[in-house]
């Protein structure tokens, strides 16, 4: 009996010393042996950057540079990247065009070349999309995150709405948007005479009134809790993304975990609720209002019923979820950066203005207008109208 006792608790420490031996080796791989064996294929390739260092890789001076950079007002130039990626436009005076950075254990490769960026796009099989941390998944789910077969299926299903003749009868809502947004200016100027203001929450919100309504046929102030959250959960990302992602991490019941899990759910709660509620509506004879979300529920039907198989009501969440946090902040950044260049540059300024009153007078814009538009671009039209 005492034998098996001690064949027993033999056995079982075997089992232990194996599992921590297992453990430590993948730990050890992970931390040092994996990343200085991609340093050395990448170097062998011709590229340059950096030498890894433990865990941490770049991101210490990544942040580093970030923050001084953040610390000062952004110059005025042209010349934005050593703003907005320091440490990149560091690196790359420093190595040249094709070099690679460390996010922690991973090499980020940037390739600046034309040809081998060409390759790259011609190979798609070859060079599937990265694995994006988890973190990531939050703020760009899906499409954009998915890849091969899947990423086929729903591109397909999603395509129609973007199809030119869609896109016209979304023009209304887009001037509505701007018109609401420069009636609240006008009755500032009217008021005071003259008024100066901080346009970026106008165009933040003139961006989200847009989606709303592109997407789901209602304003901003409908959705605007959808807007909140995501604004929340944006910012949560952004703190996790700073610190060294540890496999597993997201599972501790931390505070902020705890709340990017809440607000995850509460988003998808609610448009899980208008998802369905405008499903049941098309089954039940009406149309689809010809916002995207019910072009998305018309063409997800036709591939269920032509294919046998489309998109789930989770799949048509996430997508919903990223038409609405993919747009609102690049239109609004690229908006009001827009109005920066047309200000220091006033003559192009009078061009742009002219030549929307010489297409349209004091017309309505209509798409054929748009596209005769050789200065302003479509997207800003109505901005100067």
């Amino acid at each position: 009996m005492e034998t098996e006792v001690i064949s027993i608790r033999v056995m079982v420490s075997l089992l232990v010393s194996g599992a921590l031996l297992i453990w430590g080796w993948r730990i050890l791989n992970w931390v040092w042996l994996k990343p200085k064996r991609l340093e050395k294929w990448l170097r062998q390739q011709g590229l340059a950057g950096n030498s890894y260092r433990f865990l941490s890789g770049d991101m210490k001076e990544v942040f580093s540079m970030i923050r001084q950079r953040r610390s000062k007002p952004m110059p005025l130039s042209d010349d934005i990247v050593p703003y907005v990626f320091p440490f990149l436009h560091q690196l790359v005076k420093k190595y040249g065009k094709n070099t690679f950075m460390w996010m922690g254990t991973r090499p980020r490769v940037t390739i600046l070349d034309p040809e081998d960026i060409k390759e790259v796009f011609n190979k798609c099989n070859d060079f599937p999309k990265p694995d994006l941390n988890p973190f990531y998944r939050l703020l760009l789910p899906g499409l954009i995150s998915l890849d091969g077969d899947k990423w086929a299926k729903h591109r397909k299903i999603i395509n129609p709405a973007f199809h030119q003749d869609k896109l016209k009868n979304m023009l209304s809502a887009f001037y509505q948007s701007c018109i609401e947004m420069m009636s609240e200016w006008e009755k500032m100027v009217s008021v005071e005479g003259s008024s100066e203001l901080d346009v970026w929450p106008y165009v933040a919100n003139l961006t989200r009134d847009a989606i709303s309504r592109a997407v789901f046929g209602s304003s901003y102030k409908e959705g605007i809790r959808i807007f909140q959250l995501l604004e929340e959960q944006a910012d949560l990302v952004v703190q996790a993304m700073w610190s060294i992602y540890i496999p597993g991490w997201r599972f501790l019941p931390t505070k902020a975990n705890k709340r990017l899990n809440l607000i995850n759910k509460d988003i998808k709660d609610s448009l899980r609720e208008m998802i369905n509620t405008r499903v049941n509506e098309i089954k039940g004879g009406k149309d689809g209002n010809g916002d995207l979300l019910g072009i998305l529920v018309e063409s997800n039907n036709r591939e269920v019923q032509e294919h046998g198989m489309g998109m789930s009501i989770e799949d048509v969440v996430e997508e919903c979820k990223l038409f609405h946090s993919a747009g609102q902040d690049t239109i609004s950044d690229l908006l009001v950066w827009t109005m920066i260049l047309l200000a220091r540059y006033p003559d192009w300024q009078n061009k742009a203005r002219q030549e929307v009153f010489q297409v349209f007078g004091d017309n309505k814009p209509d798409f054929d207008g748009l596209n005769r538009l050789k200065i302003v671009s479509p997207f800003a039209c109505s901005m100067f109208h």
